[in-house]
């Protein structure tokens, strides 16, 4: 039997009262302690169940509870053997607490809080580490997830149909607070949200401290993100952290280890030209959820109508001679050509007629199937391959994902793009590391536009290949890199290096690493110097090249001819040395100290996670025997997704007593944009024609239009003058959504050799009331 919505018709009360986040960011790395309170006000021992979303790519490094005065510090253990001394516990009338992260998804974790007596009080601490991600406008973004969406299980894919409580999030029945200490070297800019803040204060004159706090009242429908802004980022750095003292020298935590922060810097001509050549492939989720809001302050704009606005700047601004086609994909897939067409006048009209009729019509969200037809289809001679996913949802199957586009790696590059509050960071990062590319986020009120433009010139820049790293070292001291390798590189976005330094050397001792790659057919190098003499951060990068590690391992698995068990078996050890959560274990901590058993049956209760109006659950568990009857209970019902079961869509309505799911609100059509009405008359050349729609798209006749043109002029010439005037008065802020195709109409207009430029430019300045200048435009 299912329990789906806020409560069970036994009115039960939900055990989890408050969420307290601190959040410490040190330049690019963030470290997080979160600490959950539980009360138990029922009159019978309980067991609290959460599951709950954490970023994809976080070291979960200490788990602890307090009971009373008791406190209770977590051990890391092979996953089935904490799960049973979890389990032996509670038979035994003990209290006891597990932490484990999902076997399908490393961004989901189950909570167990184990035999809590009426009356009593836990308080759980988390704690993690995690790396903040540069985003295209040079923004580290920060993401504490807040939303945990229905992960779709595919038809026919077996298992079990395990499921998470999911209510409104008006309606969760706990509190959650959040609060930032931020620290650089360098001076802090700004920080922005998608969730309303306390105003940012400062701690120090040079702005290189300051504290934030999320405003009051925060209401669970979406997650907390926060964009810290640096001045001067783009700067090459190495920290060295010092051991532990209490470890075996030699090994991972015993050792120094380095992080090595690059900054690649292109030249500007590199920069300023773009790619003719291409193969661009567009992959568009079109389930269900695609037809909600994008956010909550402008409900009337719907996910799949923001991606089809953006496939129309996406497609005008292609090169031409390039090849192209697009995919839509939920329970089925489809594609609009059979097989990538190359861009022409023609065949772009046919794309943008089949993407103006695009819906959510397609069902759940199964990514995997299109994207074995695509890498099934041969890669078109001398065009590279760039592959653009847009999803919202959450797939179960992540690693059969991840594992598919890294096989594929070599004849593509992936970008990435999660749409929506609780998209899953652990598909949408791993996508892009995975293939070579680069990840974005479009949450709150960011424009889908602006972030996918910025990652298409990302794509038309040339591709960096022959990646090396080499170490120089003082005598008796040398490298492991413990992160996988460097695999793409982007003007202006961080690479990472993990390594361990293993042997002594003076403190004024110094290393340097290089980073030599070809860029457009030439040699290029980044270099950093750093002191070996090491500080002490708590661990902190040691437990992060410790994560890198691990997922390398796990996504490793039969490659180089390693058995799992023997990959399963180095993942072990390397997490229960370095406390790091993975996949093959788990934290479990147990009360020994008290030996007073807690009397009578214990009862189980999921605790709600936020979610899309929707109701997901997990099955009730039979009472076992406890104290005094003793005997192991079946834990096969209890381990959720989190043990070996994958998460998979509800079918609300099919079982009775659930509550259904709301219809998506059905939006009105806007009124078309005058921006995106007049990208949509350019012609794949890049030019546009004078008629009456170009002159509806300026605010003006069409006579107003035609009678100002300079004499020798044509046609084309004109209209294409005006429409690069116009953009470049009236839509300044949107710049990237519109650069590209801006560039295309401007070769196009050198092509034509036209006569009288100045004499053009001063009439449409006239005619538009603006005065743009010529260099402005690029002629």
């Amino acid at each position: 039997m299912y329990r789906c919505g806020l409560l069970t018709p036994e009115k039960e009360p939900v055990p989890l009262k408050s969420i307290e986040v601190e959040l410490q960011v040190r330049d690019h790395v963030a470290t997080v302690v979160s600490t959950l309170s539980y009360d138990n006000k029922e009159d019978k021992p309980i067991e609290a169940v959460f599951v709950f979303p954490l970023p994809g790519d976080a070291a979960v490094c200490h788990f602890s509870a307090t009971v009373g005065q008791t406190q209770i510090v977590a051990e890391v253990k092979e996953k089935q053997q904490a799960r049973e001394e979890y389990d032996d516990a509670l038979s035994s009338g003990q209290q006891a607490f597990l932490l484990e992260e999902s076997d399908q998804s490393p961004d989901i974790f189950s909570l167990s809080v184990g035999s809590l007596p009426p009356g009593e009080r836990a308080s759980i601490r988390l704690e993690y580490v995690t790396e903040l991600a540069v985003q295209a406008d040079d923004g580290l973004r920060f993401c504490l997830p807040a939303v945990l969406n229905p992960r779709y299980q595919p038809r026919g894919s077996g298992g079990p149909s395990v499921e998470v409580t999911s209510v409104p999030a008006s309606q969760v029945p706990y509190t959650l607070s959040f609060s930032a200490r931020l620290s650089s070297p360098r001076p802090i800019s700004k920080v922005e949200s998608s969730s309303s803040l306390d105003p940012l204060q400062f701690l120090n004159a040079e702005q290189t401290q300051a504290t934030v706090k999320l405003a009051a009242g925060h209401k669970f429908d979406r997650d907390v993100e926060l964009l810290v802004y640096y001045k001067d980022a783009h700067q090459p750095s190495a920290v060295v952290e010092a051991g532990q003292a209490s470890a075996e020298p030699g090994s991972l935590m015993g050792d120094q280890v380095v992080m090595v922060s690059l900054y690649p810097e292109f030249p500007q001509a590199v920069m300023s030209s773009v790619a003719s050549c291409g193969e661009f492939v567009f992959v568009l989720d079109r389930s269900g959820s695609m037809d909600w809001a994008v956010n909550n302050t402008n409900p009337e704009q719907t996910r799949i109508a923001n991606a089809r606005d953006t496939l129309l700047l996406l497609l005008k601004s292609l090169p031409m001679g390039c090849y192209f086609n697009i995919y839509g994909f939920g329970s089925t897939f489809e594609y609009i050509f059979p097989e990538s067409v190359e861009y022409s006048e023609k065949t772009m009209e046919e794309a943008l007629k089949k993407v103006e009729g695009m819906q959510a019509d397609l069902g759940g969200t199964e990514i995997l199937q299109p994207l074995k037809h695509i890498y099934n289809q041969p890669c078109v001679p001398n065009q590279p391959r760039q592959l653009f996913v847009f999803t919202d949802g959450e797939v179960w199957n992540n690693k059969e994902i991840l594992h598919l586009v890294k096989e594929n790696a070599s004849s593509h590059r992936c970008f990435s793009f999660g749409i929506g509050e609780g998209a899953s960071s652990a598909l949408i990062n791993g996508l892009a590391k995975e293939g070579g590319g680069h990840a974005q986020f479009i949450t709150g009120a960011d424009r889908m536009q602006t972030k996918v433009l910025q990652s298409l010139r990302f794509a038309l820049q040339p591709a960096v290949v022959d990646i090396s790293v080499t170490w120089d070292l003082p005598k008796g001291v040398s490298a492991t890199v413990l992160s996988p390798p460097i695999t793409a590189i982007f003007h202006g976005q961080r690479s990472l290096v993990y390594a361990q330094l293993t042997g002594q050397s003076s403190e004024a001792a110094e290393g340097c690493v290089t980073v030599k790659y070809s860029l457009a057919g030439h040699p290029s190098q980044s270099r950093v110097k750093f002191s070996l003499k090491a500080v002490d951060t708590g661990l902190t990068v040691h437990r992060l090249g410790a994560r890198s590690l691990i997922r390398s391992l796990e996504m490793q698995e039969e490659e180089n001819g390693e058995k799992p068990e023997e990959v399963k078996k180095r993942v072990v050890e390397l997490s229960v040395q370095s406390g790091v959560s993975s996949a093959y274990t788990a934290f479990v901590a147990v009360n020994k100290g008290n030996n007073e058993t807690i009397q009578g049956p214990l009862v189980r209760r999921n605790v709600e996670t936020p979610g899309m109006m929707m109701a997901y659950s997990m099955p009730k568990l039979k009472k076992c025997k406890r104290a005094g009857g003793g005997g192991p209970r079946n834990r096969a019902a209890l381990i959720a997704m989190c043990g070996r079961a994958p998460l998979s869509r509800y079918q609300c309505g099919i079982v009775t007593g659930c509550y259904k799911a709301a219809e998506p609100p059905q939006p009105k059509q806007p009124c078309k944009d005058p921006f995106l009405q007049l990208v949509s008359l350019q012609k794949a050349s890049g030019c546009w024609l004078l008629d009456s729609a170009l002159a509806a798209a300026l605010g003006k006749t069409s006579e107003e239009v035609e009678k100002p043109k300079p004499a020798p002029v044509s046609q084309d010439v004109w209209a294409t003058v005006l429409a690069l005037i116009w953009l470049h008065g009236f839509k300044m802020d949107i710049k990237e959504e519109w650069e590209l195709l801006a560039m295309k109409s401007v070769s196009w207009l050198r092509a034509q050799n036209a006569p009288c430029v100045k004499e053009c430019l001063e009439a449409a300045n006239m005619l538009l009331g603006c005065s743009v200048q010529e260099a402005s435009l690029g002629l």
